[in-house]
């Protein structure tokens, strides 16, 4: 009797034994698939991190390129701060997951691409203000002694003892130039000013042609650059063609005359001192300065 109830029993410790050792060996394979993909979760987090540094030094080096990009043109610096300011943004994210990183990436591509819009930009005005102060040098001499014999042609015709072919060049008078804000009121700061008003009179002149005229103003700046919209804006001035500011169409009946020109700006002003020269029919008319802080 004895060695038929042990039996059974045998068999159940051997069947829980089974069943121990297989739950153990389970969960000893999930402990172990555990620590792997702890594993694995480490080590993309590393990589993640990675990327988060190696795109914040990226962010960082562009900021500075930024910078160096600065120059006296207005408008273009305060493109190149919108950015500086976006970059600021980005640099404010932590990009601790895989859609942030993502972000930097698309950012940093976009940024690059604005970057060497900029680039091209300054380049081009570069090009242009290069050319157009070579051109400035030719003819500053030629101005120089204009201006000088202007004042001296102005007296001879007020009292008409100059010769006919002299006296019939018209002249300008009571010259005022105007720096004007956006409101249209007097400014004497360049970053403020939104144009420039050129405001004078044609003097009555009985010998000269009446009808239709066009008056050109030249405005230079400090540094000799002139102020033109396009390198195509040309007129002829004693054999040369020479950039002009703007242009006004007038009706003139050999009498006083008053007239105004406007230069918009698009961001090209700098401090100092500027030249205005006024000419009509590739003669040099009259001249006057004014200066912005």
């Amino acid at each position: 009797m004895e060695n038929t109830n042990s039996s059974p029993n045998r068999k159940l410790t051997m069947i829980l034994t089974i069943l121990v050792v297989v739950l153990a060996a389970s969960l000893g394979v999930l402990y172990m698939q555990y620590q792997k993909k702890m594993a694995d979760n480490a080590i993309v987090q590393e990589a993640l991190e990675e990327q988060k540094e190696s795109l914040t030094s990226e962010l960082k080096d562009m900021m500075s390129e930024y910078e160096g990009l600065k120059s006296d043109n207005d408008s273009l610096n305060n493109q190149i701060n919108k950015q500086q300011d976006r970059i600021k943004n980005l640099l404010a994210i932590n990009a601790s997951n895989l859609e942030k990183i993502k972000l930097y990436k698309k950012e940093l591509a976009t940024l690059r691409e604005v970057m060497k819009s900029y680039i091209i930009q300054i380049d081009s005005l570069n090009t242009k203000n290069q050319k157009l102060v070579a051109e400035n040098i030719e003819v500053k001499t030629a101005l120089d002694d204009a201006r000088k014999n202007n004042e001296s042609l102005s007296k001879e015709k007020a009292d008409m003892s100059s010769k006919i072919e002299v006296a019939k060049v018209l002249s300008a008078k009571n010259i005022t130039v105007s720096p004007l804000n956006r409101r249209g009121k007097d400014t004497e700061k360049a970053s403020r000013t939104a144009k420039i008003k050129t405001s004078f009179t044609i003097r009555e002149n009985s010998l000269a042609s009446a009808g239709e005229k066009t008056i050109y103003i030249r405005i230079t700046r400090p540094d000799d650059l002139v102020l033109a919209s396009s390198e195509q804006d040309v007129f002829e001035y004693e054999g040369n063609k020479i950039v002009y500011s703007a242009k006004r169409q007038v009706t003139y009946q050999n009498a006083d005359l008053d007239v105004s020109l406007y230069w918009d700006n698009a961001g090209e002003l700098i401090a100092g001192t500027y030249n205005v020269d006024l000419f009509c029919e590739g003669k040099l008319i009259g001249s006057s300065s004014f200066s912005l802080k």
